[in-house]
C-alpha cells in the first residue's frame, strides 16, 4: 500500500510540473561574458608591458568566453617594417599565454594595413563571420576590414548577407560617423563610408544587430540607441586604449568588460569600461 501511495504521489507531482496550456514557462536568462580591447600598439613605447598588465585583468574577472581585439594590435606600419614580425609575435605570444583555451579574434587596423600578410599569418583573416562562443549559434560575430578608412568588398559582402535568423555583434577598427559622436573627426569614417555600412545590411536584419564595437579614436564613447535610421536598438561603442600610443594612463586607458544576456527570444549587450 505504501509503495502504491508513493507512486501515486510521484505521478501527481509530475502532472503538476507539466506545462499548463496557454501559459509560457519562464526561461532563466543566460549570460555570456566577453571583453573588447582596442589599440594595444604592441611595439610602441611601453605598450607591450601595459598590454601584458591589462589582458590578465580582463581574463581573470568573471568567466570570459571570448576576447575581441579591435585593430592596431601592433605598431607594424611601413617604417617599422623591420620589426613588424617581432611585434606580431609578441602580441600573439602574450595573447596565447594569457588566454589559454579562451577563443579570440582580431580585426585589422591602419597600423597593420601595410603588413597584411603578417597579420594573416599571426591573426588570421582580416574579415569574416563565426558563431559567438556560448550562444549556441544564435548570435554571430562579424569582423570587418576598414583598415584604410574604407570597407573592403569582402567586408561589404559579409554585411549584405546577414541573415535575420541570427543576432549579430560586429567589430571593425574605424568608428562610424553617427550623430553626436565626440571622437576626433580625423579618426572617424566619412559620412559616405558610414552610410555605405548601414545601407549594406539587409533591412530585415537591422534589428538583429545587437552591438557594433569600433576603435581607433583613443577614447571611450558610446551611443545606445537610434544610431542611424532603421537601427533603433543597436548599441554603438568606441574603445579606449590598451597600449602606450596616444593613450592617457590616467584617463582613456582600458578595455570593455561586456555581456550578452538572453532575453526571451532575443538578446541584449552591455559593456562597461574597465582599467
Amino acid at each position: 500500500m505504501k509503495r502504491r501511495a508513493r507512486r501515486a504521489w510521484k505521478r501527481g507531482l509530475h502532472a503538476k510540473r507539466q506545462a499548463v496550456p496557454g501559459v509560457k514557462r519562464r526561461i532563466k536568462p543566460q549570460t555570456v561574458e566577453f571583453a573588447v580591447f582596442g589599440d594595444s600598439h604592441v611595439g610602441y613605447g611601453n605598450s607591450l608591458s601595459m598590454f601584458r598588465s591589462l589582458l590578465p585583468k580582463a581574463v581573470n574577472s568573471g568567466n570570459k568566453r571570448f576576447i575581441i581585439f579591435g585593430g592596431d594590435n601592433t605598431q607594424a606600419r611601413a617604417y617599422h617594417g623591420n620589426n613588424a614580425n617581432r611585434y606580431y609575435k609578441e602580441f600573439k605570444d602574450t595573447v596565447t599565454a594569457t588566454l589559454g583555451s579562451i577563443p579570440y579574434k582580431a580585426s585589422i587596423g591602419n597600423w597593420e594595413a601595410s603588413t597584411r600578410s603578417l597579420f594573416n599569418e599571426y591573426l588570421g583573416a582580416a574579415a569574416g563571420e563565426m558563431n559567438f562562443p556560448g550562444t549556441q549559434g544564435k548570435v554571430r560575430y562579424v569582423w570587418l576590414d576598414c583598415a584604410l578608412g574604407q570597407f573592403t568588398p569582402v567586408s561589404l559582402n559579409l554585411l549584405r548577407n546577414l541573415d535575420d535568423r541570427y543576432f549579430y555583434i560586429i567589430d571593425f577598427h574605424w568608428p562610424l560617423r553617427v550623430h553626436g559622436i565626440t571622437v576626433d573627426s580625423s579618426h572617424v569614417l566619412s559620412a559616405a563610408e558610414s552610410t555605405k555600412f548601414f545601407t549594406a545590411i539587409p533591412a530585415k536584419a537591422r534589428e538583429k544587430v545587437l552591438a557594433i564595437f569600433t576603435h581607433h579614436g583613443h577614447t571611450f564613447y558610446q551611443k545606445l540607441n537610434n544610431i542611424y535610421p532603421g537601427y533603433p536598438k543597436t548599441k554603438f561603442f568606441v574603445t579606449g586604449c590598451s597600449g602606450d600610443y596616444k593613450c592617457n594612463p590616467g584617463g582613456n586607458m582600458g578595455y570593455y568588460n561586456a555581456t550578452i544576456t538572453s532575453s526571451g527570444s532575443g538578446y541584449r549587450v552591455e559593456a562597461y569600461i574597465a582599467n
